[in-house]
């Protein structure tokens, strides 16, 4: 390639005996050099590897335009974006020419024009496959002229020419992304009458601009993105349009806590310093993305909106900052993530789901808490046994030894900015607590081991064995009948 480089006029890349092919052709040859080598061309998309990428790789080697179809947060732009892998490091243009004209087989004016007076002295200029990469957002107010091009009359009366002229046209995005990949996010927010410009490039390769038919055989991969809720919502892919681009493929959630916490951990945005004074255990992980699990499948949450994998990126940066902001109060010089550093995920939960009428009336705040509430749950019994159906008389795991002790009144109180000594003081202040946790969880370490007796307590109120109570940001587990009897006086008793 660097000998290519090398090259800067047209007769120069006739001797080197080069072979232009059409960018499908182009990337189908990559994508075949690819899989022979075992080379991953989707680097750090997780959880398609068995559904979504055989089908865009097979897509590729059929040489299709391609729709991909799936809910936000489902990695469909940066799935085109790594397309541009497969694209060739480099390629030759005429110089000068807007929508990058092949020195070998030019189709604009003015690289025709310019080969005729030059001949093998044209001069040529190579094209970085970063920059045959065009993006492009549907949205209402995106006009035929953005996409296909328009009649400039300043270059009419400049040149003196007619406007039936090729020459007074000022080309659009998709005739400028010529021998690239054009990707249009968010296709059905494209109103219709724009879709129809599109129609005839996709099949035939030829377009109109005011009345004045152009042809132009353009070399284009296209790669377009959509959410299936907006075929009811916002807008429609029309028919015709549809049925031109020859692949479409479903994308979608991961389908288990570990791909997850996988991409989460490879999108979460920490610094290196955050990453090792702020120690986050794998349970408290597993939550995150349980919460967005127990989202996708919340009575309270629109389901055809989705949510987005981006809920489990922000919650995580907000714990780790949670439980960063409390060792600097605190002055500490490392700290372990809690349960209660939760309270501080809340934000990143209320922005990334959309309510139903329901959760409207639960309200943002109250839909958060009791995702929250749910996730936890589910992990306490991954870990520990119901607390409705044990009874072992050999206490291994018997739950008696708590419930009493809260019984006599006592209680635990976990507040968001303890320091970490407290924070363990109050939990090992509870008997068998410690025990219960040491004996339940396998290759337990000693940092981990307050997370998961923080975690019996907030499993046993689930169970309304205890009583978890939130006020002022923090949180105060008791004994509910106790309580209720403690705030009695004899006279009251016995009245």
């Amino acid at each position: 390639m660097s000998e290519l480089l090398k090259i800067k006029t047209l007769g120069a890349l006739k001797k080197s005996k080069y072979e232009s092919q059409s960018i499908k052709d182009e990337m189908r040859t990559n994508l075949i050099e690819s899989i022979k080598n075992k080379k991953k061309v989707f680097e750090g998309v997780m959880g398609f590897e068995d559904t979504v990428i055989p089908d865009l790789e097979r897509a590729i080697l059929s040489r299709h335009n391609i729709l991909l179809l799936g809910l936000r947060g489902q990695a469909k732009t940066r799935l085109a974006r790594l397309m541009i892998n497969l694209l060739d490091e480099y390629i030759p243009v005429v110089e000068g020419s807007e929508i990058n004209d092949d020195p070998l087989n030019p189709i604009s004016h003015f690289a025709k024009e310019l080969i005729e007076e030059k001949g093998d002295k044209t001069p040529i200029s190579w094209l970085h496959r970063s920059e045959r990469y065009v993006e492009k957002l549907a949205t209402p107010d995106v006009s035929v002229a953005d996409l296909i091009g328009d009649i400039d009359p300043i270059k009419a009366a400049t040149l003196k020419l007619s406007y039936a002229d090729e020459r007074v046209i000022h080309f659009g995005l998709v005739p400028r992304s010529h021998r690239c990949l054009f990707v249009i996010n968010e296709l059905p927010d494209l109103q219709a009458r724009i879709q129809v410009s599109l129609f005839n490039i996709l099949q035939e390769g030829d377009m109109q601009i005011r009345g004045f038919k152009l042809r132009l055989p353009l070399d284009i991969e296209f790669v377009f993105t959509a959410n299936p809720e907006d075929y009811t919502n916002r807008g429609s892919i029309i028919t015709p349009l549809k049925d031109r681009v020859e692949s479409q493929i479903l994308t979608h959630y991961p389908t288990s806590i570990e791909i997850g916490k996988t991409i989460t951990a490879q999108e979460a945005r920490l610094s290196q310093e955050q990453s090792d004074k702020v120690i986050v255990p794998e349970v408290l992980k597993n939550i995150l993305e349980r919460i967005a699990i127990a989202a996708r499948q919340s009575e309270y949450i629109d389901e055809k909106s989705g949510v987005s994998a981006r809920l489990t990126i922000a919650a995580y940066e907000n714990l780790v900052s949670t439980a960063e902001r409390r060792m600097i109060l605190n002055g500490e010089k490392q700290t372990t993530a809690r349960l209660t550093d939760f309270w501080g995920v809340i934000p990143a939960i209320t922005g990334k789901v959309e309510l139903v009428y329901e959760g409207e009336q639960e309200g943002p705040l109250g839909v958060a808490v009791s995702l929250i509430d749910e996730a936890i749950q589910h992990e306490f019994d991954e870990y520990f046994p119901n607390p409705e159906e044990n009874d072992d008389e050999q206490g291994n795991y018997s739950y008696r030894t708590l419930s009493e002790w809260f019984a006599t009144g006592k209680q635990v109180e976990l507040g968001n900015d303890i320091s970490q000594k407290t924070y363990i003081k109050s939990l090992e202040n509870v008997p068998g607590l410690k025990r219960l946790a040491t004996k339940s969880v396998d290759k337990i370490q000693e940092k981990e081991i307050p997370v998961y007796m923080e975690l019996i307590l907030f499993g046993l109120s689930g169970y309304n064995i205890i009583q978890k109570e939130i006020i002022n940001k923090k949180v105060t587990f008791g004994d509910e009948l106790s309580d209720f009897l403690g705030d009695l006086d004899d006279d009251d008793f016995f009245s």
